[in-house]
């Protein structure tokens, strides 16, 4: 497995970082090539150090030690059978906190039931409803019908959220949150991305609603990446943040759809200050 960050984040959602902070372990590589991805250095750019099965596990065990709320698994689809073999031995040697399997979304149904036993929560995205937009700004044409078989064998795995207290602060400990962020001039994707979930999950899944796009494929195509270019000459509302009348527009639509709970950011949230370093 290559390794490109581990440490404490406090910029998930609030029962997973809450005030101590979500382990979190930066995996290098994806399964999806998403021309505007926030984090390109490690998803393309190959930042980070190999490790093996045992240096994994004492990696979790040493985020335990420094009181996190669990252990984060940031796009790790591509090493499944290590990284579930990694929590396994960390288990044996004493790790008690959730696991927390984050991912694009981009999973089949058999890779869900193999690390089953070893997850205990997903933090999982739904990026299109429209398989057009998946093909032309993460490579694969045929997202939505992926992402939401995966979402329903996620749900059926886990259940409705649990939670407990932990430090006094509310800690997930079982079930699924469901991101999606928010693309600027994509307003009726994301209403649709939110009525596919609302209507097939309801309370089983909590929505986190994301305005922190931030125009990374702007430097790319002025670096010459090719592929950002054409991107941009298709898509030229990707050179900017997401307007807040847009936004708006997609949290009063899960008002209106009867969304009881879910997560939302403020103004400010899309900044390059909030994507960690790698190296």
């Amino acid at each position: 497995m290559r390794v490109a960050r581990v440490g404490l984040h406090a910029w998930e959602e609030p029962p997973i970082s809450g005030n101590a902070g979500s382990g979190t372990i930066f995996f290098s590589g994806c399964s999806l090539g998403c021309i505007y991805c926030q984090n390109a250095a490690i998803s393309r750019g190959g930042a980070g150090q190999v490790m093996d099965t045992f240096e994994l596990a004492q990696a979790c065990l040493d985020l335990q030690a420094q009181h996190a709320l669990n252990i984060n698994m940031v796009t790790p689809t591509h090493f499944t059978p290590s990284v579930c073999a990694s929590i396994r031995i960390a288990r044996t040697r004493g790790l008690e906190i959730p696991v927390v399997w984050n991912t694009s979304g981009y999973e089949t149904v058999q890779a869900i039931r193999a690390h089953a036993e070893a997850v205990d929560i997903y933090l999982t995205d739904m990026k299109y409803a429209d398989a057009r937009l998946g093909r032309a700004l993460s490579g694969v044409a045929d997202y939505p019908v992926v992402a939401l078989e995966a979402l329903e064998a996620m749900v059926q795995r886990t259940g409705s959220p649990v939670y407990d207290e932990r430090c006094g602060e509310m800690r997930m400990t079982r079930g699924v949150i469901v991101r999606h962020m928010v693309l600027p001039g994509h307003a009726e994707d994301s209403i649709e991305v939110v009525r596919h979930v609302h209507e097939r999950f309801g309370d089983d899944v909590r929505l986190s609603l994301m305005r922190q796009y931030t125009p990374t494929i702007s430097r790319a195509a002025a670096l010459g990446d090719k592929r950002a270019c054409t991107t941009l000459a298709r898509f030229p509302e990707l050179a900017h943040t997401v307007d807040e009348t847009d936004y708006e527009r997609v949290l009063d639509a899960a008002d209106r759809m009867g969304v009881s709970d879910y997560f939302w950011q403020e103004e400010g949230a899309a900044s390059e200050s909030f994507i960690p370093g790698f190296s």
